[in-house]
């Protein structure tokens, strides 16, 4: 059986139309290691594919910060073999991968690879450089198959989340925990390791629960399914967590929050609402800290995605935050619809920040400026040391160098 490989293609990609751009979600990590629904990309590739991962592939500078996690090789093939490459911006990979060898399934509008089955020196080829053999069998498919631009990800995620909530292998209460209310027929899978304490109320009426390994949910606490409760992770004293959302691992999560998906280790530990949303890791919400999803006018939610960039069409209605990793907001903060937050800013005005915010800003009410990099880079390590958790050395040059391009 061909081995998995999955690839990072943003090197691969031509400027011009479409526009792929999915930052802030991929600055610090390749994006099929984004959490696009209960499970990353690449989790959810590998659970569908029983001949294993062989093998990660990714530009070099996320080389060093993809292989401290990694669970197979980085940018490297194991000798002989075949091997089905499947894009890792494919987040929904409903179709069977019974791609015939030397066999292409190519997005139509784009002409990006959803996905490629080659012998071994075939596939160092295409993923080297993005060449196919000339005598390839190419399938076209009309339709989206591949992310463009990070909004799309909360556009699947009620269809996304749903199907990898229902793949959970966890075993379905058959009782409701003492003092806990279940309201519904749908499936509950609380982990042995988890706690869900009385006055805790689980709606399963349109979607399942999962509550995962030492995940715990405080008194009080409403969850609503379709939701996902990650490993470690506190959905704290009488939170209400609303459909469609994906709580990662080492989260602790409090106030309204609905239709988001939290990357993993980060906090909104207190009260304010935050709807249809992607917050990176290390994330510090301060106290109310709140955030529009929906426009006044009700239309159309357009998006600045880069400071100094043209406004985008989302086709959404309901649009939050996309915030990066490593941001911080202070206490009582006010993100407007359809804000992007980029990676290591700090905000903490009483103003509401800009819709668009640069990576590494520094606002406040004296203005704004570029946060210093040797103090982001202390902050940081403090931050996550206080999770056990150390600041590698692979992590702090492609943070450095992430500042460095957010200059030019």
């Amino acid at each position: 059986m061909s081995g998995l490989v999955i690839f990072d293609d943003r090197d691969q990609i031509a400027a011009g139309e479409p526009v792929v751009d999915l930052s802030p979600l991929d600055d610090l990590r390749a994006v099929f290691d984004v959490r696009t629904g209960m499970l990353t990309t690449r989790q959810r590739l590998a659970r569908q594919w029983p001949g294993g991962l062989a093998a990660l592939w990714v530009p070099r500078e996320l080389e060093a910060v993809t292989a401290l996690a990694a669970d197979a090789a980085v940018n490297l093939l194991p000798e002989g073999g075949r091997f089905l490459c499947v894009n890792g911006r494919w987040i929904y990979p409903a179709a069977q991968f019974d791609l015939p060898l030397d066999t292409a399934l190519i997005e139509e509008k784009s002409g990006h690879v959803v996905a490629v089955h080659l012998e071994r020196d075939g596939a160092l080829d295409f993923l080297g450089g993005g060449t196919l053999p000339p005598r390839l069998e190419r399938h076209e498919r009309a339709g989206r198959f591949l992310l463009r631009r990070p909004w799309e990800i909360l556009a699947a995620l009620p269809q996304v989340l749903h199907v990898d909530l229902l793949g959970h292998e966890g075993e379905v209460a058959k009782a409701a925990p003492p003092g806990v209310t279940i309201l519904g027929e749908g499936p509950v899978m609380i982990d042995p390791t988890a706690r869900v304490m009385p006055q805790t109320i689980l709606d399963v009426e349109n979607g399942p629960i999962v509550i995962d390994a030492h995940a715990l949910v405080r008194p009080g606490a409403t969850i609503i399914g379709p939701a996902y409760v990650g490993e470690h992770s506190q959905v704290l004293d009488r939170a209400f967590i609303k459909a469609n959302t994906s709580i990662g691992p080492w989260c602790k999560v409090a106030g309204e929050v609905g239709a988001t998906i939290f990357q993993g280790h980060a906090n909104k530990a207190h009260d304010g609402h935050l709807g249809d949303s992607w917050i990176g890791q290390w994330v510090n919400l301060g106290a109310g800290t709140v955030n529009s999803n929906l426009l006044n006018t009700y239309g159309e939610v357009l998006v600045r995605q880069r400071v100094g960039g043209s406004m985008s069409r989302t086709g959404m209605q309901f649009l939050g935050s996309i915030i990066g990793d490593h941001v911080k907001t202070a206490i009582g903060t006010r993100l407007m619809t359809g804000s992007v937050i980029g990676t290591g800013a700090m905000i903490a005005s009483t103003a509401p920040p800009p819709a668009c915010v640069a990576p590494f800003a520094w606002i406040t009410d004296e203005g704004h400026r570029r946060y210093r990099i040797d103090k982001f880079i202390e902050v940081a390590r403090a931050v996550m040391a206080r999770r056990n958790v150390e600041l590698t050395g692979a992590m702090e040059l492609r943070l450095r160098a992430l500042y460095d391009e957010a200059a030019t």
